[in-house]
């Protein structure tokens, strides 16, 4: 912001340069004819007073004095005639306010061109954006800062208790937090030293090892990983890992093959909600392609399902064109029913165009899938707080009593702006 302000002066400065100069032109232009046009006046008053003076002493006679009269209104007729030149030299030379108005447009208008261009225009139009963004750096040097802080409390902690397992294991899952990949693997093999060999430290080692080669499954990773599913073929860390590397390489249905198994295992020590977001966001995806079919039973795969062709109408395009990415909500509930949806997807405003795909796979409830329903509306919704549901300012486009077991794809142009949020 320091750097903005003083573009700002310094573009000011210019300006009063360009201005001052043009008053200065001025006033001294006029000044000086004044002065001279003045000069010449009293010069002729006072010469015209000495020829007088000398004729009523006699010192000149009638014939000089009419002769020296008329030399002395020559010479001031002459005189105002070349100050009439002078003035009109000077008011063709001298700037008109046309100039400084034109260079002060011009500096404006290239400077902020300029900054559009090369600078934070941008950030300065988004102060809330950057405020937000501050606070995420803010907060993530403060966690950084608590990690380090855990860091050295763990490790006073293994100077007084070197064979605490459960201290080494946590002093490896902090340093991965911090980057410190070979720390960490170090902690975790003096876990297996201490309590042998289980799947959960092999695990933990391979994520280790692979954020250490740059997320990439090498032999190291590879081995450690057979190590640990040998044990345990649904341990969490490493099921959890081989799916991120799937979803890293778009391949959604190997993710979710890797993750659905862990959240259904109902082990404790697992995060199922967070997992399962990752499972849903990995079947929005598949939406996307139209292949959500293929990591489901087989009857999702040969059940009712819906292909809709999404898109963005003009009028709603020009609009979010010159916004932040939006979430779009796209979902149908029963036509005669609960508003609950029985199949929904969430994608991004800039995914569309696409073919989406709803089917039962993308239920809500098990007890409410697609295939129950004879008929449903369908909604497709671009959400300004990205939150779901139909608000006002949102985009909606609905088609309603769609016959579910009618394979025709639908087109549904999103263009409609919501004025209130009764769907």
């Amino acid at each position: 912001m320091s750097t903005v302000i003083t573009l700002v002066v310094l573009l000011l400065l210019v300006l009063v340069i360009v201005w001052l100069h043009f008053f200065r032109q001025q006033q001294v232009g006029g000044f000086d004819q004044n002065v001279r046009d003045d000069t010449n006046v009293n010069l002729y008053h006072e010469h015209k007073a000495e020829i007088e003076a000398d004729f009523a002493q006699g010192k000149i006679d009638q014939e000089n004095y009419d002769y020296l009269r008329q030399e002395l209104d020559k010479s001031l007729l002459q005189d105002v005639q070349e100050n009439q030149q002078h003035k009109e030299v000077f008011e063709q030379k001298s700037l008109s306010i046309i100039w400084p108005v034109g260079i002060s447009l011009f500096v404006l208008v290239f400077s902020f061109a300029l900054y559009d261009k090369i600078g934070a225009f941008e950030q300065l139009s988004m102060p809330q954006q950057i405020a937000q963004q501050d606070q995420m750096a803010e907060a993530e040097r403060a966690r950084q800062q608590e990690t380090l802080t855990r860091i050295a409390q763990l490790r006073e902690q293994l100077a007084q208790q070197p064979n605490d397992a459960d201290t080494w294991y946590s002093l490896g899952q902090a340093l991965v937090g911090v980057g410190d990949f070979n720390g960490a693997i170090s902690a975790f093999a003096k876990v297996e030293e201490i309590d042998g060999p289980h799947a959960d430290i092999y695990g933990a080692m391979a994520q280790a090892t692979y954020y250490r080669e740059n997320q990439e499954i090498t032999p190291e990773v590879q081995t450690l990983i057979d190590k640990a599913l040998a044990i345990d073929p649904l341990d969490p860390s490493t099921n959890i890992l081989l799916g991120m590397h799937s979803f890293m390489h778009q391949d959604y249905a190997k993710a979710i093959q890797y993750w659905q198994p862990v959240i259904d295992s109902g082990r404790s020590n697992v995060n199922a909600q967070a997992l399962q977001e990752a499972v849903n966001e990995a079947k929005n995806r598949l939406a996307l392609t139209g292949q959500a079919q293929e990591i489901e039973s087989e009857q999702a795969v040969t059940g009712s399902q819906l292909s809709l062709n999404v898109s963005i109408g003009d009028s709603a395009m020009a609009e979010l064109i010159q916004q932040e990415d939006k979430n779009v909500f796209i979902y149908a509930i029963a036509s005669d029913g609960p508003k609950m949806p029985i199949a929904a997807v969430k994608v991004l405003a800039s995914d569309l165009p696409a073919t989406i795909v709803l089917n039962d796979s993308q239920a809500m409830m098990p007890q409410m899938k697609l295939s129950m329903f004879e008929r449903v509306h369908v909604f497709a919704v671009i959400s300004q707080d990205g939150t779901p549901g139909v608000k006002p300012g949102d985009y909606q486009a609905v088609v309603r009593d769609i016959i579910v077991a009618d394979s025709k794809p639908l087109d549904v142009v999103i263009d409609e702006k919501v004025t209130d949020s009764v769907e």
